[in-house]
């Protein structure tokens, strides 16, 4: 399969802008029953009989309006154009030739260097188009720093006040990152300096006391369902990518928001795609119901995310913390894949579920963040 719009290349890597046809303003979900695989987690798997509900999306207003907005971007030339439109690369060193294609989509290459700027993006424009955010407003946040880093980044080039909430826990990276965009940063200690059960909570608390000042919006990503809004054009690209359709797509799961949007993408066009969430092993919230601390920024935080939907995966699987950082390094060394330990983390997850599926098929998963947010831990200081 050559993923080209244009005359062929050797390069396994290609941009694009993709071409949106408006379906109207029903901004209706059509639902039809299909086989559900349901995680372990009784708190979500119900009645694991029962029938899920898989979608066929009909492009909202609010999707439209975000479309719309990233046309007019590009034309006025602002920092928020460079958004979107990420290479898909293929793994062809470490993933074994008896396996399925393995696919990578590169967010890191959006501007703050993650996937969240486009979260950032449609929040902020949501709130502007519905009027909860206008000039002389300040925004708030509770993040470990990717968020952060890609609001402050948003919120810079609008000309808007944060202040987000973070912790001594994350990349002392993404705190300056945060800053260097002009943030106002509160820093809410952790202890052990690992991301705990509580610390995410907190940091919430933080956030909605500052929100109680007055003129302020709250992000609220974790509760935000603008956030999909973004994440469904990430979708999109990826179809348009692998015209062919793809058999599998995983991710480790924060917010939920980018699983989500991008399976509402998916399975409305090809239902039978297999949608797997993943967290880390130490703390396996929807796998076995229990949180426990660790070290994976962005993921894992501690708490059911309100934007998980059961209806929109098929399967969730923990996978191992110490195997995602190996695999960090294994991309850096012999797929030229610079990225954080999410990244490992789903690449673990991608390769076994390639091994499951076998030759002919095709599993999709993200880079979530650049390796250059990392250089003043340990992740690539050990030995493979």
């Amino acid at each position: 399969m050559v993923f080209k719009r244009k005359a062929p290349s050797q390069l396994d890597a290609v941009r694009f802008c993709t071409s949106y046809t408006p379906l109207g303003n029903e901004g209706s979900i059509e639902a039809h029953t299909v086989k559900d695989h349901r995680s372990r987690n009784p708190s979500i798997n119900s009645n694991p009989e029962s029938p899920s509900t898989a979608f066929n999306l009909v492009l909202s207003p609010a999707s439209l309006a975000i479309i719309n907005m990233q046309r007019v971007l590009r034309a006025s030339g602002t920092a928020l154009a460079a958004i979107g439109n990420t290479p898909l690369v293929r793994l062809r060193h470490i993933v074994p030739k008896d396996h399925a294609e393995v696919y990578l989509k590169l967010e890191y290459t959006n501007p703050t260097g993650s996937h969240k700027d486009r979260m950032a993006a449609a929040i902020i424009e949501e709130a502007e188009r519905k009027g909860k955010l206008r000039p002389g407003m300040k925004v708030v946040e509770a993040t470990g720093g990717s968020t952060g880093s890609s609001l402050a980044f948003v919120c810079a080039v609008k000309g808007y006040k944060f202040q987000p909430a973070s912790s001594n826990a994350f990349a002392v990276e993404k705190l300056k990152t945060m800053a260097a965009f002009g943030a106002s940063v509160d820093i809410i200690q952790s202890p052990s300096g690992r991301i705990t059960p509580d610390l995410i909570p907190s940091m919430i608390r933080h956030a909605q006391s500052v929100a109680q000042e007055g003129n302020v919006y709250p992000t609220d990503q974790f509760n935000n369902r603008d956030a999909l809004v973004g994440y469904e054009a990430l979708g999109r690209e990826i179809l348009e990518q692998v015209p062919a359709g793809i058999d599998a797509f995983c991710v480790a799961v924060g917010t939920a928001g980018l699983a989500m949007g991008v399976s509402r993408v998916l399975k409305a066009t090809r239902p039978e795609t297999r949608v797997v969430v993943l967290e880390p092993a130490s703390t396996p919230v929807i796998t076995e119901g229990r949180a426990g601390a660790h070290g994976v920024e962005g993921i894992g935080i501690g708490f059911l995310p309100p934007l998980l939907d059961g209806r929109l995966y098929d399967e969730a699987r923990a996978v191992s913390e110490d195997k995602a950082r190996a695999f960090c390094r294994q991309l850096a060394k012999k797929e030229g894949i610079f990225a954080g330990v999410s990244t490992g983390l789903n690449a673990v997850a991608a390769i076994q579920l390639a091994k499951e599926l076998g030759p002919g098929k095709k599993v999709v998963t993200i880079a979530c963040d650049s390796g250059l947010k990392y250089l003043n831990g340990d992740l690539f200081a050990s030995p493979c």
